[in-house]
C-alpha cells in the first residue's frame, strides 16, 4: 500500500473465467485492488471508463480482441501508454512475444502463486497522486 493508504490496482485481462477468478481473488487477498476483463476489447473499455491500473496482466490468446491487439491499442493512447504490462501464457514462443510487445515481464501458465505475486510485486508502479 501507498503511504496515503490507496491500494495498487491490477487490471487481469483473461477469457478463462476460472483462472481469471483465481488470480483476481489471490491479488486480492494479498492486497491489491483487482479487476478483471474478458478480452481486449472489454479491457480497453474499463481503462476508458474508470481509474487507470498500476499494472496489467494479460492474456494473448483470447477472443473478440486478442493480447496482441489491445497491446497495439494500448500502446497508441497517450494516456495508456505507459502502464506496464504483464503478459500470461501458456504458449512456448511467449517470451519472444512478450519482449516483442514491451511487456515488463512475462508469466507462464500455469503460474505458481509464488511467481504470480513476486512478478507483480516487482513490475507494478508507484500508485499516481491526486486526479
Amino acid at each position: 500500500m501507498s503511504p496515503e493508504g490507496a491500494r495498487q490496482r491490477v487490471l487481469v485481462v483473461d477469457d478463462d473465467p476460472d483462472g481469471l477468478a483465481t488470480v483476481l481473488d489471490i491479488l486480492e487477498l494479498s492486497g491489491y485492488e483487482a479487476v478483471g476483463a474478458c478480452n481486449g476489447r472489454e479491457a480497453l473499455q474499463r481503462l476508458a471508463s474508470g481509474e487507470l491500473p498500476d499494472l496489467i496482466l494479460l492474456d494473448l490468446m483470447m477472443p473478440v480482441m486478442n493480447g496482441w491487439q489491445f497491446r497495439e491499442e494500448q500502446r497508441r493512447s497517450p494516456r495508456l501508454a505507459d502502464i506496464p504490462v504483464v503478459i500470461t501464457s501458456a504458449d512456448r514462443d511467449a517470451q519472444r512475444v512478450a519482449k516483442d510487445l514491451g511487456a515488463a515481464a512475462l508469466l507462464t501458465k500455469p503460474m505458481a502463486v509464488k511467481n504470480l505475486l513476486a512478478t507483480v510485486g516487482r513490475c507494478i508502479r508507484a500508485p499516481r497522486k491526486g486526479p
